[in-house]
């Protein structure tokens, strides 16, 4: 008897630039300012969860007629806020409080990792970048979602940010975002 363990996985890399394009760092620990190390770099990496939306989505667009809008160059975007909560995120359709206006996937994403049948040809990437004066708050939470507008959009994934993006007027906010379709 064959049985699937099928699942979806996903990875979501925020990253904070100052105005002199270097990756901004968190403030100093106090262990870091007692061996003279600077502040770790405002890298965050954490998981997410494809919502139940997602799924839908996903298996909408596997369809031969599908009736909702695929994520894509023109109608991808990632939405960022400002209250992760940790509650129901399986079902979240947007972040519990968004902050700026959700960001459009940059030039040549959403895109395929690797080859086709080649590694990592089962990973979607996406990113979008918010130029700065676009944001000016303390990031928790993402979502990855299809349409600019939130009320009209369906959300593929989310997630917490932490430790939290701290990202001001004149900082860059890059988000990369990693969808993983695994099967076995």
């Amino acid at each position: 008897m064959l049985k699937s363990t099928s699942k979806i996985k996903g990875k979501l890399t925020v990253t904070v630039f100052g105005p002199d394009g270097k990756i901004k760092r968190f403030p100093q620990t106090f262990l870091q300012k007692i061996f003279g190390f600077p502040g770790t770099e405002m890298i965050c990496v954490n998981h997410n969860i494809v919502t139940d939306e997602g799924d839908a989505l996903v298996a909408d667009i596997m369809s031969q007629t599908p009736a909702r809008q695929k994520l894509d160059n023109t109608n991808g975007f990632v939405q960022v806020g400002t209250n992760w909560t940790g509650t129901t995120p399986k079902q979240n359709q947007v972040v519990n409080t968004a902050t700026g206006v959700p960001e459009p996937m940059d030039a040549t994403y959403p895109k395929q990792k690797g080859a086709f049948s080649a590694a990592n040809d089962n990973v979607t990437q996406y990113r979008a970048t918010f130029e700065a004066a676009d944001l000016n708050a303390t990031i928790t939470e993402a979502a990855l979602l299809n349409n600019v507008t939130p009320a009209s959009a369906d959300c593929l994934a989310y997630a917490q940010i932490t430790p939290s993006a701290v990202v001001t007027t004149s900082d860059t906010l890059q988000v990369d975002w990693e969808i993983t379709f695994l099967g076995a």
